[in-house]
């Protein structure tokens, strides 16, 4: 799997600064690769550059900007610098690259000409943004964003904080932004990643192995991890070489959470699934997915619960369980017996959040799969405050609690103590149906059943629901996805990955 790291400024700086100081490659030579990687970028995408506006402000992210328009001036291009910043804050690259420019006979202003432009590039502020933006750079970019034309921001839209993503004042809206060595953690969160537009990352030379051991370092992945991902499949084997899974789910009139999780787990790979579920969803059950066991309750019965939990090797518990006494007893009864890892979701969640102490009584894997609403209340929090501060509360929950979060929103994160985050950044918003976060847990416990740590059991479960997503979207728009068509690209997906690996 390879490492798509996300750093926020601090981090990618104190990267640049090893590049520099203890690898040895200067500044101004990172600052080359950066402008020509711009300049391929256009190119490549065949943006027509004939007439271009260069916004530079005074630190190296302006230097970089500069650079850019003395490249396309060399091409024969028509190209104007805007030098927005203060001649006395420039940094020593950026002076360089403005006297580079000037000699070379770039036009430089200091006032927005009243003129049209085919693109225009913002390389005002960079990464390490962390006041508000208003005043003279507010008006700007308001008026930037307001101008015809391509809109190229380069490393980071200006204004959007590189840690949060939140619009710090204002900040400029890129129909493309060109990052450098790796896109950053502020460009993966809304809205952060709306006014990025399309984002390339480009390689210049920046050594990130600084963040391999980091767990302040999150990372994403792309379509091509996912062959290498997988477990295992050998060729001499049985049902029960993938895995016996228990699935607690389905209190009366919830069948279809019952189905859609279990259906979800042998798409992932499960051999064996049984529900244990509510008497009155046996006979739809039976009919809608002939391949479970299907074992039911009328009222809790601690002799069955047992022997369904000494028979099985992993539990999942919650989805469309409800919150009766009936299901507080069997959430509380299996965190306490199963010692097999376990999948708590959706009401399973909720009824955790009054008797939270039942987890740090657990000595095998644990992974929960909270939305926002339902960590908020886990947790006892507000989702704003959750929103706000999520890394920071997460990080404060797994050092408490031995389990694995899988905190879902519109970018999903798997937490994990001592490790680093994933930030799924894969998904659409066709996903945003009922039923889909059913299939989610479905998928985490099938990969758990084929003997996969609780950790990356999570991951690949987020992983493929999104890349599922994306796969239902193609095919289908972003209107009519429905949960089971989730399952369905599940499936493709994992055939396709299958075909990669060989």
């Amino acid at each position: 799997m390879r490492m798509r790291y996300l750093p926020d400024g601090n981090w990618i700086k104190r990267a640049d600064t090893h590049t520099i100081q203890d690898i040895g490659i200067p500044s101004v030579v990172l600052m080359e690769r950066a402008a020509l990687k711009v300049v391929e970028f256009l190119e490549q995408k065949n943006i027509n550059t004939e007439k271009t506006l260069v916004v530079c402000g005074s630190g190296n992210n302006g230097g970089d900007g500069f650079a850019v328009a003395r490249l396309l001036s060399a091409e024969g291009k028509e190209v104007t610098v805007l030098f927005a910043g203060k001649e006395s804050s420039m940094t020593e690259d950026c002076v360089l690259q403005a006297k580079i420019a000037q000699n070379q006979g770039v036009t430089i202003v200091t006032e927005l000409p009243r003129d049209e432009y085919n693109v225009i590039i913002d390389a005002i502020f960079g990464v390490g943004l962390s006041r508000e933006v208003s005043g003279h750079y507010a008006g700007l970019i308001q008026q930037m964003n307001r101008m015809s034309g391509i809109k190229i921001a380069i490393d980071i839209p200006s204004g959007i904080c590189s840690g949060t993503g939140k619009v710090l004042g204002c900040a400029f809206r890129a129909d493309i932004t060109v990052t450098f060595q790796c896109e950053k953690l502020g460009m993966a969160w809304f809205p952060g990643t709306e006014y990025s537009g399309e984002i390339t990352v480009a390689e210049i030379g920046i050594d990130t192995g600084i963040f391999c051991d980091k767990q302040e370092i999150s990372y994403t992945l792309d379509s091509l991890d996912l062959p290498g991902m997988l477990p295992v499949r050998i060729k001499n084997s049985h049902k029960g070489t993938y895995g016996k899974l228990l699935m607690i789910t389905g209190s009366k009139g919830m069948a279809g959470a019952a189905f859609l999780s279990a259906q979800a787990a042998y798409t992932a790979g499960a051999g064996l699934v049984r529900i244990y579920t509510d008497e009155s969803n046996r006979s739809i059950l039976q009919q809608l997915i002939p391949e479970a066991v299907v074992s039911t309750y009328t009222g809790y019965n601690e002799q069955e619960l047992r022997e369904l939990l000494e028979w099985a090797d992993v539990v999942c518990i919650g989805c469309g369980l409800g919150k009766s006494e009936v299901s507080a007893k069997l959430l509380e009864q299996t965190l306490k017996w199963a010692d097999v890892p376990c999948i708590i979701d959706a009401d399973g969640i909720n009824l955790l959040s009054m008797k939270p102490q039942l987890l740090t009584e657990r000595n095998t894997p644990t992974i929960l799969t909270p939305h926002m609403k339902e960590m908020s209340g886990l947790i006892g929090c507000s989702v704003a405050e959750l929103s706000e501060r999520r890394l920071e509360i997460l990080r404060q929950f797994t050092g408490t609690y031995p389990a694995v979060c899988v905190l879902k929103d519109a970018r999903t994160i798997v937490a994990e103590d001592n490790r680093q985050y994933f930030i799924n950044t894969a998904g659409n918003q066709a996903m945003a149906k009922a039923g889909a976060g059913d299939v989610l847990a479905g998928l985490i416990a099938g990969f758990s059943a084929q003997k996969m740590g609780a950790y990356d059991s999570a991951v690949l479960g987020v992983f493929l629901h999104a890349l599922a997503g994306d796969e239902a979207k193609r095919q289908m728009g972003s209107y009519s996805v429905l949960a089971e068509d989730l399952i369905r690209c599940a499936g493709i997906c994992l055939k396709n990955a299958e075909e990669e690996r060989k």
